[in-house]
């Protein structure tokens, strides 16, 4: 299938302008918000900030509104932040995000939490799909390796068509 789906995701937020208009605006919200204080965003300032984008988004990106129905969590910031930082050359004691890594922060944490709730329905329709064709397979007194075959095309297929939609922002 090519790219993971991480990596998916990742390129379908690079390329979508509403993605990256709204990083502007709460780059510059955030930077308001500290009375410019900071040359960039501070770690303090990113759930936040998290919060502010997933709501802009949800109403913007079906990506978004599809996939991820509660803004990243604490964890999801952090290790976005921790991913960001880990690609600096030089560490720094005093940590701020410029324009430009915090949209890279933006992606990774949103790309995260798209293909964790994409997990989570994979996770929530096979065993539903699973038990509907084994019923069904009981009921009607199919062969047993019909009814795994049949289970198997139909995880395959779930899988496959959640993974293809994780490009359409």
């Amino acid at each position: 299938m090519g790219l993971s789906a991480s990596k998916r995701v990742q390129k379908s937020l690079h390329a979508s302008p509403e993605f990256i208009s709204a990083c502007a605006a709460a780059y510059a919200d955030c930077l308001s918000l500290s009375q410019h204080a900071f040359p960039g965003v501070k770690p303090y300032q990113l759930v936040s900030a998290a919060e502010h984008l997933h709501t802009t988004l949800s109403q913007s990106l079906r990506l978004i509104s599809q996939w991820v129905p509660r803004s990243p969590d604490r964890s999801q910031v952090h290790r976005a932040l921790d991913t960001v930082l880990s690609r600096r050359s030089v560490r720094e004691e005093e940590v701020t995000l410029d324009e430009a890594e915090f949209k890279e922060f933006a992606v990774e944490v949103f790309a995260d939490a798209v293909v964790s709730g994409a997990g989570m329905e994979v996770l929530k329709k096979v065993p539903r799909g699973v038990a509907l064709i084994a019923g069904i397979g009981v009921v009607v007194g199919s062969a047993k390796e019909a009814v795994v075959a049949a289970i198997g095309m139909y995880a395959f297929g779930l899988t496959t068509s959640i993974y293809l939609g994780l490009n359409n922002g």
